[in-house]
């Protein structure tokens, strides 16, 4: 992943907003400062994981699995919910399989459905990875109040529903 490590001042990007004059500066650094943020805690979320042989992905197969009434799900559903194509969530499976953090089963309704379904030694995986996680998420959050809290959560919700414009062929449609 690549990394946003040096955002451009307001100096800097003048240059690009007399080139393009759509360009709102303001908004830009935002924005810069949003992906650094997100960037820096994907990778330190990546390092946390490395320490217990895990990457994101794995990790939020198994989280996945876990929140499931009977530790079950169908490959297409985790690729839905994880966000990736179902090639990727073969991959991601392979991997889990050969350290038999989760096993494959047959559908007790439909026996040509395969289920994927979280191992004990997949839940005890995840139960020495959560504490630590919780730890660093209590510890990173801490620096908000709880009404900072409530708004952060409340304008990227506001982002979050704008998203879209970067899916879109054309940005001119909103």
């Amino acid at each position: 992943m690549l990394q946003v490590k040096d955002i451009p001042n307001a100096e800097i990007l003048q240059k690009f907003a007399d080139r393009y004059p759509q360009t709102n500066i303001k908004n830009v650094i935002t924005f810069l400062n949003l992906l650094r943020v997100g960037s820096d805690l994907s990778i330190g979320l990546n390092n946390y994981l490395a320490e217990y042989d895990l990457l994101q992905g794995r990790w939020w197969v198994l989280l996945l699995l876990m929140r499931e009434e009977n530790l079950s799900s169908t490959p297409s559903t985790l690729a839905e919910k994880a966000g990736v194509s179902r090639a990727t969530m073969t991959g991601l499976l392979d991997g889990l399989l050969r350290e038999k953090l989760i096993s494959r089963v047959q559908g007790r309704q439909d026996r040509r459905q395969i289920l994927i379904r979280l191992t004990a030694l997949g839940q005890e995986k995840l139960d020495e990875v959560m504490p630590g996680y919780y730890q660093r998420v209590n510890h990173l959050m801490h620096a908000l109040t709880e009404t900072e809290t409530i708004q952060l959560m409340s304008l990227l919700e506001k982002v979050y529903q704008r998203r879209h414009v970067f899916e879109e062929k054309s940005l001119l449609k909103d």
